[in-house]
């Protein structure tokens, strides 16, 4: 149990982290403050370096880890295409990547408490995925 626990949690953390890099990535050319743009890829760069810790736990395991779901993928690509479209300002990127920091929040918190049963070096992982998101969270509220 403890094994399918661990493998699970760091796939959902994976696919977590694959999809908070992708929205920056989508709207770092759309960012017009050199600060705003300073934060978002100081951001990244977190996430590179837990993505390969990450990707290490994974190897041990054997496994390859988890792509986002499409779906929710292509509905965060439609409302940042959309939203931008209407307003291309730096309040807007903000807002969007609020709105994804809380939902990556609230998504690792919920598969923590389904995957008790994983080991402590994935529940780190996952709690230092949750500091990340609550830090870019709370540095885009200047944004705003």
């Amino acid at each position: 149990m403890v094994e399918q626990d661990t493998i699970k949690l760091l796939r959902e953390c994976d696919a977590g982290i694959k999809m908070g890099v992708s929205a920056i990535d989508e709207v770092m050319s759309y960012a017009k403050s050199e600060d705003l743009r300073k934060t978002l890829q100081h951001s990244m760069q977190e996430n590179e370096i837990l993505k390969n810790d990450l990707q290490m736990a994974l190897a041990d395991y054997h496994d390859d880890g988890k792509e986002p779901n499409p779906i929710a993928k292509s509905m965060s690509w439609v409302k940042t295409n959309m939203k931008l479209k209407m307003n291309e300002s730096d309040s807007t990127i903000a807002g969007l990547i609020m709105d994804g920091c809380n939902m990556g929040i609230k998504s690792i918190n919920e598969y923590l408490n389904q995957y008790q049963a994983a080991d402590e070096r994935s529940k780190n992982i996952a709690k230092r995925l949750i500091s990340t998101e609550e830090k870019l969270s709370f540095d885009m509220r200047q944004f705003l």
